[in-house]
């Protein structure tokens, strides 16, 4: 573990922005980070949060799976997902907001969500389970922030914040104290992991570990950074580690003419993979 976490920071110390971490080797317990508890803007993978609000709502009787939800007109002035292009007016499950929320990242039915099950709920459950770094301001983020913007103009997280809420997910799926402490059920943490693991944007995580290899995650981009959070899976679909990984203060373009954020993509990229060679 120690050389790979050296190897992790080597990689990381090579370049102009800022990256941070949080890896948990789930076959012997072991954790670290890098500047894992400082703030940084979460981008969408704060809808891992919101959806387990939204799952624990429905543990509390507020909300029904399958019952419809509107797509209406005033969620879709934004730039993530598919729905925004869509013509409002139509109808499809609470499951299947979420699902959208997560797999493709969908903006229209995050702010959805987000007004159902209410930004304070989101709060409330983020910190009764520890989250200390997270503030969920926003239901659809301002679209026009420059990359220099203040950290506490749009939602925040840390790497360990996000790696925390993933272990307990995961946990929960088969304890049900775990799951408790999301207000879940393990049936309900286990319609959250599915979720994550039909994630249909893999330039990140997953883009250079083996193929087939299930990786629950979810992505994130805002103006200034590329994130990415999840569970890799062995090549039996065992739980093998927790990696969360946030980018900051991208530039625009690098030195040699790449552009900031796919820089951010591939460091990502990068460091999943030396974690599978050295954990796999």
């Amino acid at each position: 573990m120690k050389k790979l976490v050296d190897d992790l920071h080597t990689m990381c110390d090579e370049l102009p922005f800022a990256t941070s971490w949080h890896l948990k080797n789930l076959k012997t317990g072991e954790t670290a980070d890098r500047a894992g508890d400082v703030v940084v803007p979460s981008a969408s993978t704060r809808k891992i949060a919101i959806m387990m609000t939204a799952l624990k709502g429905v543990n509390d009787g507020k909300f029904d799976l399958d019952q419809p939800v509107e797509i209406q007109a005033k969620y879709q002035n934004n730039n993530s997902g598919t729905f925004q292009h869509l013509k409002p007016g139509f109808t499809i499950t609470f499951q299947d907001a979420l699902v959208m929320m997560i797999i493709v990242s969908d903006n229209t039915c995050t702010g959805t969500v987000a007004d159902m099950v209410g930004l304070d709920a989101v709060n409330e459950l983020c910190q009764a389970i520890g989250m200390q770094g997270t503030a969920h301001r926003h239901g659809i983020p301002p679209g026009n922030l420059e990359r220099d913007h203040p950290v506490d103009a749009t939602n925040t997280t840390t790497p360990n914040d996000v790696g925390l809420l993933l272990e307990l997910i995961l946990s929960g799926t088969e304890d049900k104290d775990a799951a408790a402490q999301l207000g879940c059920t393990p049936e309900l943490c286990k319609v959250g992991l599915d979720i994550l693991s039909w994630q249909k944007l893999k330039a990140r995580l997953p883009a250079m570990l083996p193929g087939g290899t299930k990786v629950a995650h979810k992505t994130g981009t805002g103006a200034r950074n590329i994130n990415d959070a999840g569970i890799i899976f062995d090549a039996d679909d065992n739980p093998l580690f927790i990696l969360t990984v946030y980018t900051d203060q991208l530039p625009e373009t690098l030195e040699d003419g790449t552009p900031g954020h796919t820089a951010g993509a591939n460091i990502i990229q990068r460091l999943a993979r030396r974690c599978w060679d050295e954990l796999a």
